[in-house]
């Protein structure tokens, strides 16, 4: 097992929420985060901006870069690689967390929503990984990580939002190309998605509410994933499909509980597992 210790990561959507999870426990080790979001101030409905993941990750114990960004818009994108490199020196590990959702039927999506999950989730996370792997291919043991679910095309993942899924199936095609494809560079591409609902803003606010969240895990289960896959020889661990608890189990880990927003409540599976 390796260390993040002076790494540098480019997380997208770190203001908050797993991306940010992600960033702390990355911060513990002494790595460098640039968090790439698009808040720079406090929104009204939702926790965190770019300055303030920063202020966490430096008590944690790391260096953090503000870089608010729109990853729809390639110029922002690389303006943010560009200042990351500036301050670092490069880029190691690249994690596509953002992702907009709408979990709506056919006719209730509008192409407005349907536009925006496709811009950001699918454009976004291959415009970030196309804009990364320059610098990725001069580090030691690089990673893109992207918060994606496992491929399967059985119609019930589609069926009660097939907008939402086609996106977040683009991510998870970015892993299966890009895994073969860069593989030579010694560059590994993962997914990584949770077993349970996670307890964020977007549970909270757009798909359940307070009691969806009590029967979820908190997001330091998957930051506890994704450092455990990224701190593994990039060539030897890559094109995988992983889900939280799995990666946790194979590391030893036997108890759950503490991940549990509530103790002893019945955990409700995720989307896509």
């Amino acid at each position: 097992m390796g260390s993040l210790r002076g790494k540098t990561l480019f997380i997208t959507g770190a203001s908050r929420g797993i991306g940010l999870a992600i960033a702390l426990r990355a911060a513990r080790e002494g790595a460098n985060v640039a968090v790439v979001a698009k808040t720079d101030v406090p929104h009204p409905k939702l926790p965190g901006t770019v300055h303030t993941a920063v202020a966490e990750i430096e008590a944690a114990g790391g260096r953090g870069l503000a870089c608010v960004t729109d990853i729809r818009l390639e110029e922002q994108v690389q303006a943010a690689v560009d200042q990351t490199v500036a301050a670092f020196g490069g880029i190691d590990i690249l994690v596509n967390n953002a992702s907009a959702i709408q979990l709506t039927g056919t006719v209730d999506t509008e192409m407005k929503r349907f536009d925006l999950m496709h811009a950001v989730n699918v454009r976004g996370t291959f415009l970030c990984s196309k804009l990364c792997i320059p610098h990725l291919k001069q580090a030691a043991n690089p990673h893109i990580l992207n918060l994606s679910p496992p491929l399967n095309l059985d119609p019930k993942w589609f069926k009660n939002h097939v907008a939402y899924t086609m996106s977040k199936y683009g991510m998870s095609m970015c892993v299966l190309g890009m895994a073969a494809e860069l593989a030579e560079s010694g560059i590994a591409v993962n997914a990584l998605w949770p077993r349970t609902t996670i307890a964020t803003a977007a549970l909270l606010n757009l798909l359940g509410g307070e009691q969806a969240v009590a029967h979820s895990r908190k997001p330091e289960i998957v930051a506890d994933a994704a450092y455990a896959i990224l701190v593994r020889a990039s060539r030897s661990c890559t094109g995988n499909f992983f889900v939280d608890e799995h990666v946790l189990q194979a590391e030893g880990v036997t108890d759950f509980e503490p991940y549990s927003v509530t103790p002893n409540a019945k955990l409700q599976p995720d989307f896509f597992v």
